[in-house]
């Protein structure tokens, strides 16, 4: 009875609401609806039957379950808020998608430098004595001399804007080939090294122009050509290998595994090397070593077809060890690039060495070193049973070893044709 009662209150009110609200509708003469009014009524009977239930659901609340009255407008609302949410969680599904998708492919050599095959200049500071000055190099300005650095001989140099020229047989002459290729290693407190392209003492007359590379701890710049090294690297207080290839007017250059310089046409003629230290003094010494300068320009695959073989004294590795370094790579990078494109070539990868030292060592670090370098290439793909490695010590030498270019082009790797 008590049920029948409030619902029979529920029903009487609900209905005076109604003819309240619709009592409020107003129309003119013409009977046409007023529509602004007649939207303020509707708006004012939804909120009022709103309203209505919210009193009638707080009436019967705990005699129904509150699942038997739903109100259709919040039903509607909520059902919106869910078609929005699924909307935005396709929208971040797509954009998540999207995210999560390989970016571009880069296909860039970064590192493409292969050394000259034939030493022209060599300077391992092998034999210097400790403060002299280096006896391979003649002197332009400043001061510089041989030191000691960390158990290596480095040629030292102490005075702002020293400069240093190999020392050549001819050094008037234009002794740099159509295609060359210059490397060393470098030690820069701050500032900058510059190589330039002709031997400011002895070769005023050669001078064709002006151009200077300018090697920092960060980049290098050449003419038009700056760049910087990537990830904003900066090697200043640390040796960094310095590597430059020229080939009939185009040039580049590189500082460890990347190349930074890339001049299609240089506009002058190298006709030797000098090399300057900038702001050296008492507390910021420049140090260098390990240069060599050498003549290149067959490709790989012609002294194939041409010998039956490649020789390779580009292939650098650690004082008495069978340990690859960094700079080695871009001959073993193009040896095998060799070895993709014509998958019918097999190589037997030989070792050599100059006359220093034992003979039995010799012969052991030559089989050693073919073997590491034939492992490399199996690295890069290469199948082991197109390749087989041996060593020759110092048996095969191919040049003078009284020489240190004799010696430098005694220490090689040879892929030989199987």
């Amino acid at each position: 009875m008590k049920k029948l009662l409030i619902i029979t209150v529920f029903i009487t009110t609900l209905s005076f609401l109604l003819t309240d609200m619709n009592a409020q509708v107003k129309v003119d003469v013409k009977g046409k609806v007023n529509e602004e009014a007649d939207y303020r009524a509707n708006r004012t009977t939804d909120n009022a039957i709103d309203a209505g239930f919210d009193k009638v659901e707080q009436g019967i609340k705990g005699i129904f379950k509150k699942k038997d009255k739903k109100d259709t407008s919040r039903y509607k609302d909520s059902e919106a808020s869910v078609k929005e949410e699924n909307r935005a969680s396709g929208k971040q599904s797509a954009e998540s998608k999207a995210s999560k998708e390989d970016p571009p492919t880069l296909s860039w050599s970064k590192y493409d430098f292969v050394p000259g095959d034939k030493v022209i200049f060599e300077d391992n500071l092998t034999g210097e004595k400790n403060g002299e000055f280096p006896s391979r190099w003649d002197l332009k300005e400043g001061t510089v001399e041989c030191a000691v650095l960390d158990g290596e001989n480095v040629i030292m140099f102490r005075q702002y804007g020293s400069t240093i020229i190999p020392y050549m047989k001819n050094p008037e002459s234009d002794y740099l080939p159509d295609i060359f290729t210059v490397e060393f290693d470098a030690y820069i407190p701050h500032d900058h090294f510059q190589v330039l392209f002709y031997d400011e003492k002895n070769q005023a007359a050669l001078r064709g122009g002006n151009e200077k590379l300018y090697i920092m701890g960060d980049g290098m710049e050449l003419g038009p050509a700056e760049s910087n090294l990537p990830g904003k690297a900066n090697l200043e207080k640390s040796w960094m290998h310095i590597a430059i290839a020229y080939t009939s007017g185009k040039m580049k250059a590189y500082i460890n595994e990347t190349r930074l310089i890339n001049i299609p046409h240089l506009g002058i003629n190298p006709t030797g090397i000098s090399i300057r230290a900038l702001h050296a003094g008492d507390e910021s010494h420049y140090f260098i070593k390990n240069i060599r300068i050498a003549e290149g320009g067959v490709s790989y695959y012609d002294r194939f077809l041409q010998d039956g073989k490649i020789i390779a004294n580009g292939i650098r590795f650690d004082v008495n060890k069978a340990t690859l370094k960094p700079e080695s790579m871009g001959i073993i990078n193009e040896i095998a690039a060799l070895m993709k494109q014509y998958p019918e070539i097999r190589f037997s990868v030989e070792g050599h060495t100059d006359s220093d030292g034992d003979d039995a060592f010799n012969k052991t670090l030559s089989e050693q070193r073919a073997q590491t370098v034939a492992g490399a290439l199996t690295r890069l793909g290469i199948a082991s049973d197109r390749l087989t490695s041996m060593g020759w010590g110092e048996s095969k030498p191919i040049d003078s070893n009284g020489t240190p270019e004799g010696k430098a082009n005694n220490r090689r790797v040879e892929f030989v044709k199987m």
